[in-house]
């Protein structure tokens, strides 16, 4: 049954039912998680509360910010003292900032790790797109921050960029139990899909799924919701209606809409499926 989700005046879900059978409003709780939002970034300097107020109205309550280098950890842990009971903090490095010095930004990082509490480590991995000088220290750099998650059994959260082969490398390397997370911002074939699955990772589901011409939607509508996250990647990749303008974590219920619509089913039944799965990932 398909049902589109309708603002309430309160922090409420009311679905619109348009069958024979249900042809009643109602209204149920609704908690959507953003798995991925860079909310202490420098785009939100002006307007950041506002920004963050919005997501609580949209009913997106949970929100997990991954570090990118060593100049964000402040902005990122000053966000989650704001808002300790809706924010979480990751810690790691962002392949885009591994250079030369990357072994001095991942010993201050550690140092984060050992005597903060974070949910995950991330956002880490490995991106070709821009440039392949630093290839082998993206390597070194991902399969060190994957032994941090080992150690301190934390799920990670993975930045894949024309990097699919170099990532299930290293991941099938370093397969076990102790290892899981998210493949944030997956925007990989069917196969590539599975292949994520069956390495214990969850996939990251965000903007691009309500991109026309992408083809991700094919893609999400043949994977069970049990493998599924939401993110917005905030400020990056806003979804359509607004894409192309900077991207906030309300814009979440865009991508669960798109989901529901896909699979057929609710804006609720979305946020408890994806919303269960991110309790499953970090363990809250």
């Amino acid at each position: 049954m398909k049902q589109k989700y309708t603002k309430t005046s309160n922090p409420l879900l009311k679905l619109e039912s348009n069958t024979n059978a249900h042809n009643l409003n109602y209204i149920c709780p609704m908690i959507l998680t953003d798995t991925h939002s860079h909310l202490y970034d420098s785009k939100f300097i002006d307007d950041q509360k506002e920004v963050i107020q919005r997501a609580f109205e949209e009913d997106v309550n949970r929100i997990f910010l991954p570090n990118v280098d060593t100049n964000t950890v402040l902005g990122m842990l000053d966000v989650v003292k704001q808002y300790p009971e809706n924010c979480f903090a990751m810690m790691g490095l962002h392949p885009c900032h591994v250079k030369e010095n990357y072994r001095e930004e991942l010993k201050e990082l550690k140092s984060h790790l050992d005597t903060n509490s974070f949910c995950a480590v991330g956002e880490i991995g490995m991106d070709l797109y821009w440039d392949k000088t630093f290839l082998e220290e993206q390597k070194a750099a991902f399969r060190t921050q994957i032994h941090w998650a080992k150690e301190k059994k934390l799920p990670i959260a993975i930045h894949c960029r024309d990097a699919f082969n170099e990532i299930f490398e290293i991941l099938e390397e370093e397969r076990s139990e102790d290892l899981r997370g998210i493949f944030h911002c997956f925007t990989g074939t069917l196969a590539q899909a599975k292949r994520a699955i069956n390495l214990n990772l969850y996939l990251g589901v965000g903007g691009v799924v309500t991109f026309k011409k992408a083809g991700l939607d094919k893609v999400i509508q043949q994977i069970s919701l049990k493998h599924l996250v939401l993110e917005t990647d905030s400020p990056y990749l806003a979804p359509s209606p607004n894409r192309g303008k900077r991207n906030e974590s309300s814009y979440l219920i865009h991508i669960a809409q798109k989901i529901a619509d896909l699979h057929q089913i609710s804006v609720a039944e979305v946020a408890k499926i994806t919303t269960e799965n991110s309790k499953t990932i970090f363990g809250f």
